[in-house]
C-alpha cells in the first residue's frame, strides 16, 4: 500500500471525470478565514508531480503562485474598471478604446501566466505597421499596467511587458502654419460664423482650442485700458493648464475686442431664444443651449470656414491656429522668447522646435546683417 504524503505536501490523485492526475496544495487563508489551494493537472503523475513541487518550492521561497487560467482580457478588463479611478473622463474613454480596439483582440484569450517579450514584441510590431508611435507607447503602457495590477494580487509573477519597449509607428501628419495670405483669407471667410471669435482669438493670441473652450466672461475686461484676456484654465480635470507656465495674461488686440463683443450680443440673443433651456455656466464659447463645446463641435465647425476660405478642410485642424500665431510673429520679427512668454511656455526650445514654421522660402537675416556690416566698414 502506498505511504500516505505528509502534511502539507499537497494532494495528487487520479480524477476520473477528466482523466488527469490533478495536484493541489494549500497556499495560506484569505481575509475571510477561507482556505485557499492552488491546482495544477496533468496527463501523468510524473507531470502532476512535478508542478506540485513547483508550486511548494514558489510557496517555501515566499513567491506568489500564478493562476494558470487568468487571462490577459481578464487583466485588462480588471485595470480598466479599477485602475483608471480618478482619471480624467477623456481618458478614461481613450484607453478603453485602445483596449477594446488592439488589446484584447490581439492578446486577450492568452494566459497570462504564458505571454512571453517575444508574443508582446510581434503584436506591437505588427501594430506599428498603422499606428502612430504615441499610440504604441499608450498600447504597451496598458499592458504594462494591467500586468502590474495583477502582479499586485497575486495571479502573475513577472511582467513580460516590462522587457519589451515599443517601436516607432506610423509618421503622423506634421503640424503646418497658415501664410499671412491665408490667415487673411480664413478671417475673412469666419466672419458672420458662430466660428468668427473663436478662430480670431485663436489666431491672433495664440491660445490653445482646450484654454477656449474653457474660456468664460469673466476672465476678458474689454472695457479695460488696455483691454486683457486671463487664459487662466482648460477643459483639463479641474481646469488644470497643460503646463506651470501656461496660465498667463494678454492684452487684446482690436480685432479680437471687436469679435468679442460681436459674440456677445450673439450669445445674448441665443440665451433670450432658449429661455428656460439655457444651461448658465458662463462660458464665452458654448452651444446653443449654454453648455461646453466639445472638441467635435469646435473641428466640425471650423472645417466648414476653412472650406469657405479655400482651404482643404481635411488638411487643416483648429490647433494649427495656434502654430499659425508662434510662425506670423517669428517670421515679422518678434523674438522667441516673446513669443514663448504669450503661448505660456516653459522655455524657448518647445516653441522653436514644435510650434515655429520657417514661412519664407529663404533665411536673409545672415546676409542682411553681413551687407550693413561690410557696408558701413566700407563707408567708412
Amino acid at each position: 500500500m502506498p505511504a500516505r504524503r505528509s502534511r502539507g505536501e499537497g494532494a495528487l490523485y487520479w480524477d476520473e471525470s477528466r482523466l488527469r492526475w490533478m495536484a493541489a496544495v494549500d497556499v495560506g487563508f484569505d481575509p475571510e478565514g477561507k482556505r485557499r489551494r492552488r491546482w495544477v493537472s496533468g496527463k501523468t503523475k510524473t507531470e502532476a508531480k512535478q508542478k506540485l513541487l513547483a508550486l511548494r518550492r514558489d510557496q517555501s521561497d515566499g513567491l506568489p503562485s500564478e493562476h494558470r487560467t487568468y487571462t490577459v482580457r481578464e487583466a485588462v478588463e480588471s485595470w480598466l474598471e479599477h485602475g483608471l479611478t480618478g482619471r480624467d473622463d477623456h481618458t478614461v474613454t481613450n484607453r478603453t478604446i485602445l483596449a477594446q480596439t488592439h488589446v484584447i483582440p490581439a492578446l486577450g484569450s492568452r494566459r497570462l501566466v504564458d505571454l512571453t517579450p517575444e508574443e508582446v514584441d510581434a503584436w506591437l510590431a505588427a501594430k506599428s505597421e498603422m499606428l502612430s508611435t504615441d499610440t504604441l507607447h499608450r498600447l504597451l503602457s496598458i499592458l504594462r499596467r494591467s500586468i502590474r495590477r495583477a502582479q499586485a494580487r497575486e495571479l502573475v509573477r513577472r511582467n513580460v511587458a516590462l522587457l519589451c519597449e515599443a517601436p516607432r509607428g506610423t509618421q503622423g501628419r506634421p503640424s503646418k502654419s497658415l501664410t499671412f495670405q491665408q490667415a487673411k483669407q480664413l478671417l475673412a471667410a469666419a466672419e458672420g460664423t458662430s466660428m468668427n471669435a473663436y478662430i480670431v482669438l485663436a489666431l491672433l493670441i495664440g491660445a490653445r482650442t482646450e484654454e477656449l473652450r474653457a474660456l468664460t466672461w469673466d476672465r476678458l475686461d474689454l472695457e479695460g485700458d488696455p483691454p486683457t484676456i486671463q487664459v487662466w484654465r482648460s477643459v483639463r480635470r479641474d481646469g488644470r493648464m497643460k503646463t506651470a507656465k501656461s496660465r498667463r495674461t494678454l492684452e487684446l488686440p482690436d480685432r479680437c475686442v471687436e469679435a468679442l463683443r460681436d459674440h456677445e450680443a450673439e450669445q445674448m440673443k441665443m440665451r433670450r431664444e432658449a429661455g428656460d433651456s439655457w444651461n448658465e455656466l458662463g462660458l464665452v464659447f458654448c452651444t446653443r443651449q449654454g453648455s461646453a463645446l466639445d472638441a467635435a463641435n469646435v473641428r466640425r465647425s471650423f472645417r466648414l470656414v476653412a472650406s469657405a476660405a479655400g482651404l482643404n478642410p481635411k488638411e487643416w485642424t483648429p490647433r494649427e491656429l495656434r502654430h499659425s500665431f508662434v510662425s506670423l510673429l517669428s517670421s515679422s520679427g518678434v523674438s522667441i522668447e516673446e513669443i514663448a512668454h504669450l503661448v505660456g511656455h516653459g522655455s524657448t526650445s518647445v516653441t522653436e522646435r514644435v510650434y515655429r514654421k520657417e514661412l519664407r522660402p529663404v533665411i536673409t537675416r545672415g546676409a542682411r546683417a553681413i551687407n550693413e556690416l561690410f557696408d558701413g566698414d566700407a563707408k567708412r
